[in-house]
């Protein structure tokens, strides 16, 4: 497609009446809740499925690469927002053994297979939370920041040819478009910073909808715990940064995924992306969702999907961005369901431990209501500080947990000691043995009892080549070469802490 044809379909998109559109969400929502009323929104049991994201790199350099649209429709991986994105998603299954199965052999088989195909192309997939190797011959802040205007829009070089990532650099909605994290600052035209981060999120469909608003606020208070012990990105691409090694090294986040999106993204009078608030209903949940601004409205055709009766409230999901979100959809009467996405996860560096994350999160969402566990009654301002912490520290952070007798604590061994029990409690309500449920557990349990996670690995070996002399920015592409060097032998298979 030239530039022209897709400013072109950029245009048409923009100029959609955003008050009709307005008009037919307010239409929906209340089809949408007698559906939910009636009952075709639940399940017989919980449901899990998974979005995992990549991004390729040369073989030999390591430096990102752009995949070849041919490439990605053959290996069947989707697009995301960069041309060295690739994005799987599995096939949602009943949370038990089998379903918990299914979900890791789908990615193991599809991942494997993707990767026979891209090496011959002399790339990779990479798993991580964050790229720091540009492209061959630019720098990062060129790769991020190209881009050319046809026929009055704005175009990102290296953004894939989707007519709504470019139509957001467009709208009336004025993201800032502005990286601010600790040493780094970067301006844009386009949302395509966003491009620096790579996810795994997580879904998790509830047997009731109406239980939903519970299990939502169950989700924001273990986001922190879950979040800090995944931490995977604490480095950008060494010429983003305006500060010495040292400063740094010690200012740094663990996981800077987080402020990349609601830095970029939000306007600055507003926090589109965030954490959110607790839903009291199912009532204000589907509320603030048909509320939310959407950031480029679509007046939809009917596609035959049951939830087209619906359309323009499930475009509305698009852009509602928030790290944990409710989702209401499905293709089929059969199919719809009530689902919370979890959102704020990094890709891993292993299927084992995205699939780990996967199990645990939904073992907690089984556990935690059944047993009525007081950590509900955390207060949502205590869970945000929790969620930022995790952003800043990982698991150094001082996390507030309320334990099952009520006790208040910042222990870190005590929290996930518990967290990990429930988590084995939940898998085993829904028919996991007790070995089975030890194999997705141990790979996070042992990072707490390391006191290590994939960003902590990252940020002492950059620390430990600084002090041996070498610049930062060779120290982050000597860690980054050593990172790939051993997810090659281990991703398809092995966990994080069989590199330690």
């Amino acid at each position: 497609m030239s530039a022209s044809e897709l400013a072109a379909e950029v245009a048409e998109a923009l100029a959609v009446d955003r008050s009709e559109f307005a008009a037919r969400v307010e239409e929906e929502l209340e089809a949408l809740r007698a559906e939910i009323a009636d009952g075709t929104f639940d399940n017989p049991q919980a449901i899990i499925g998974l979005e995992y994201e990549f991004y390729a790199v040369d073989a030999e350099t390591d430096a990102l690469m752009r995949v070849p649209r041919r490439l990605l429709e053959y290996i069947g991986f989707e697009k995301e927002l960069g041309l060295h994105n690739a994005e799987l998603s599995t096939t949602p299954q009943p949370l038990s053994p089998y379903g918990l199965r299914a979900q890791e052999a789908e990615v193991q088989a599809k991942l494997d297979a993707a990767q026979r195909e891209v090496t011959r192309e002399g790339m990779l997939l990479v798993s991580d939370g964050l790229w720091t190797v540009p492209p061959i011959g630019e720098t990062g802040p060129e790769y991020l920041t190209d881009s050319v205007e046809a026929d009055g829009i704005r175009l990102a070089t290296n953004m894939t040819n989707a007519v709504r990532y470019h139509a957001m650099a467009n709208t009336d909605y004025a993201p800032e478009l502005q990286l601010e994290v600790p040493h780094v600052s970067l301006s844009a035209d386009t949302v395509m910073p966003e491009s620096l981060t790579t996810s795994i999120q997580p879904h998790y469909q509830v047997a009731h909808a109406h239980d939903l608003p519970e299990n939502f606020r169950y989700a924001l208070r273990i986001a922190g715990p879950l979040l800090a012990v995944a931490v995977n990105s604490p480095f950008f691409p060494p010429d983003l940064y305006d500060a010495d090694a040292e400063t740094v090294l010690s200012d740094g986040y663990m996981e800077n995924r987080i402020p990349v999106f609601e830095t970029v993204l939000n306007p600055a009078d507003s926090e589109k992306v965030t954490f959110p608030e607790d839903v009291p209903d199912i009532e204000t949940a589907t509320r603030r969702i048909a509320d939310d601004e959407t950031v480029v409205p679509l007046l939809v055709d009917d596609q035959g999907r049951f939830d087209d009766r619906f359309a323009h409230f499930r475009h509305t999901h698009g852009s509602y961005w928030r790290w944990v979100r409710p989702v209401f959809d499905g293709a089929t009467r059969q199919s719809a369901n009530a689902r919370i996405e979890f959102r704020p996860l990094p890709c891993q560096p292993t299927v084992r431990d995205t699939v780990a994350l996967l199990a645990v999160f939904a073992g907690l969402l089984e556990s935690l209501p059944r047993r009525e566990h007081p950590i509900y009654d955390l207060a949502w301002r205590d869970a945000r500080e929790n969620f930022y912490a995790a952003v800043r520290d990982g698991l150094a952070a001082d996390i507030q947990w309320i334990t099952a007798d009520g006790t208040e604590t910042t222990d870190t061994g005590q929290l996930y000691a518990e967290l990990f029990e429930l988590a084995r409690d939940g898998l085993e309500l829904r028919g996991l043995d007790a070995e089975e449920a030890h194999r997705y557990i141990q790979p996070l349990r042992e990072r707490v009892d390391r006191g290590v996670t994939p960003a902590r690995w990252k940020h002492d070996r950059v620390a430990a080549r600084v002090d041996h002399g070498e610049p930062l920015g060779e120290a982050i592409w000597g860690m980054q070469a050593a990172y790939i060097d051993h997810q090659e032998g281990s991703l398809v298979e092995d966990t994080f802490v069989d590199w330690l």
